[in-house]
């Protein structure tokens, strides 16, 4: 059985940061590319940031470009996200999700596995 499982998330200050990890079983995904994604109370699913197979090209959501960094491990089948200078706005379930191609994918259809989430909370 095919998981992803995200970590790393909760409360944290305006101003702070974190590091999430997702970690995937049941299959290997070094060869796909790999993305997160993010969902506030009302609001559509957001692309935050993507990375190809190699880690050799990445993108990352408007919203938070210059205060996030995605990376891989492939040897651990594993993906990570920082998000630095937390702001209330960034409050909201985040997922990743692996993709059937090895670029970096930008929209939520193109992926094909995803984890159930966790939550990030930034108070004011």
């Amino acid at each position: 059985q095919v998981q992803l499982v995200e970590s790393g998330g909760g409360l944290v200050q305006v101003g702070g940061s974190l590091r999430l990890a997702c970690t995937a079983s049941g299959r290997n995904f070094s060869n796909n590319g790999m993305g997160w994604f993010r969902q506030a109370p009302g609001k559509e699913r957001e692309f935050v940031a993507g990375i190809n197979w190699r880690s050799t090209m990445t993108h990352y959501g408007d919203s938070v470009i210059d205060r996030v960094t995605i990376a891989r491990d492939n040897e651990k089948n594993t993906l990570y996200l920082e998000i630095f200078n937390l702001k209330p706005e960034d409050t909201a379930v985040y997922y990743c999700a692996a993709s059937g191609l090895r670029d970096v994918v930008l929209t939520s259809n193109g992926y094909d596995y995803w984890g159930r989430g966790t939550q990030v909370t930034v108070s004011a």
